[in-house]
């Protein structure tokens, strides 16, 4: 408790007066953090009508489709499985990787990283969950 103190102490001393910016150290110093990002990824070894049905229903459901149309961002690699994998992620960020929002039937898994085999041209969005101890 003393370490917060002198660290609240010091930004106060040198000018620091954002103190809405220094949420993150009360955050840590009373037991809670982050974990690295979550992502939602189709499975392997599924058949294309399975994951077209997951990829429409995504679509369909909320999930920012636009980046896997032709010319967008993100539709290389011109897959069933690289563009269900953008879509069920993009549902699950948007649903705030609320359980549940990354099974769709059992077609989809999180993931700590982003597939492998995307674009450069591919922002596929992530963000990291809240824990508590």
């Amino acid at each position: 408790m003393a370490v917060l103190m002198y660290i609240v102490l010091f930004l106060a001393l040198t000018g620091y007066s954002n103190l809405c910016e220094l949420n993150w150290v009360f955050f840590f110093f009373w037991g809670g953090g982050f974990k690295g990002a979550t992502y939602c990824i189709c499975k392997d070894g599924l058949s294309d009508t399975a994951l077209q049905k997951t990829l429409d229903y995504a679509c369909g459901a909320g999930a920012d489709c636009s980046a896997i149309l032709q010319n967008g961002g993100c539709y290389n690699p011109n897959s069933v499985k690289d563009h269900c994998s953008y879509a069920v992620n993009s549902y699950f960020q948007k649903k705030n990787q609320s359980g549940g929002t990354c099974d769709f039937s059992g077609t989809a898994t999180t993931s700590a990283s982003p597939p492998s085999d995307i674009a450069s041209t591919c922002t596929f969005p992530s963000s990291a969950t809240r824990f508590d101890s």
